[in-house]
């Protein structure tokens, strides 16, 4: 079973690397794991993540991260 995470913070910009926020934002999984800050949960328009699983009240990210979404994946 894929356990999915709540990342904190995203204000619907959902890229979660955001600098000199006024509040408190998790951090990416997938950058911390790899040591950077070029991956984004959705960028308008162009991409979703392949961990990403939805936006839960109030702006938190469900991420599966290290498990990809498979029903994302599909879509492309």
């Amino acid at each position: 079973m894929v356990k999915i995470k709540e990342l904190k913070g995203a204000n619907m910009d959902i890229d979660l690397i955001s600098e000199n926020i006024g509040w408190d934002q998790t951090n990416c999984p997938w950058n911390e794991a790899e040591n950077t800050k070029e991956h984004r949960c959705a960028v308008k328009d162009t991409s979703i993540c392949k961990y990403f699983c939805g936006i839960k009240y109030l702006d938190s990210v469900l991420c599966s991260y290290p498990y990809e979404n498979l029903d994302v994946l599909s879509k492309d």
